[in-house]
């Protein structure tokens, strides 16, 4: 195959500095090989290490999914303890002021305890009705109460660092 005028060298006589060797060109084709072979390597390397750390960080969220909780329920472990010792002197016919003093205890526990954890419970009552954060289940007339307040509590609602797990289920006043 013939090149074009324009990509033909000009006419001249090869320098003996440009001309290389068979042997030269033998050892500048080697150390090609060699250089290529070793960049594979090492890519074939890098592959694999990525590899391996995907595969180790994958084990670690797994592993993380199914403990997450393994510290709230050790913390509700003792909240659990005393609703048993309860229920034991319940049995025991304990007096009833008694018994209601050691669920106020363990309530107070609990609360402190998902407090720990970032849980807020709403407990809205006599506050102003907010549909971000309360579920109107009843409206009630009332003359004493502002209209829109919430003037019963159903169920305390719940938020985890600040965002809504569970609305609080609320009465909310209207005009008589």
């Amino acid at each position: 195959m013939e090149m074009s005028k324009e990509h033909r060298e000009p006419d001249r006589e090869p320098d003996m500095d440009d001309v290389l060797s068979l042997d030269e060109c033998r050892q500048a084709l080697k150390a090609c090989r060699q250089e290529s072979e070793q960049r594979l390597q090492s890519m074939l390397r890098a592959r694999a290490d990525l590899d391996n750390l995907r595969k180790r960080v994958d084990r670690e969220i797994a592993d993380t999914r199914k403990f997450a909780v393994a510290n709230l329920l050790e913390a509700l472990l003792p909240v659990m303890d005393s609703l048993e010792m309860g229920l034991s002197a319940a049995d025991s016919e304990a007096d009833a002021e008694g018994l209601r003093r050691g669920m106020e205890i363990t309530l107070n526990n609990l609360v402190t305890v998902l407090a720990e954890f970032g849980v807020e419970i709403i407990d809205p009552q006599g506050q102003p009705f907010d549909p971000e954060r309360h579920e109107a289940v009843m409206t009630l007339k009332s003359r004493e109460l502002p209209v829109n307040v919430v003037a019963q509590v159903h169920q305390k609602g719940c938020l985890l660092n600040g965002r809504l797990i569970r609305p609080a289920r609320v009465a909310v006043t209207i005009a008589p």
